[in-house]
């Protein structure tokens, strides 16, 4: 059976981001907590960074399309 992937929103990604930074800067974690939390941080900037190289691929298809 195929796995249904969770639609990715990069909107989402940035708004977890930033709320991971607030409470990163306002509250006081464990080095543990903090470490997880850089960790998921990461993870998101990973996925942003792979859905722009996505489109910039699909930007290059279209364009040599058009050509």
């Amino acid at each position: 059976m195929e796995e249904k992937k969770e639609k990715f929103s990069m909107e989402q990604a940035y708004e977890q981001l930033d709320a991971l930074l607030a409470d990163m800067e306002e509250n006081e974690h464990s080095l543990s907590e903090t470490f997880s939390m850089y960790e998921k941080g990461l993870k998101l900037i990973k996925r942003c960074n792979d859905e722009i190289d996505h489109i910039e691929k699909q930007l290059v298809i279209l364009e040599e399309g058009a050509e």
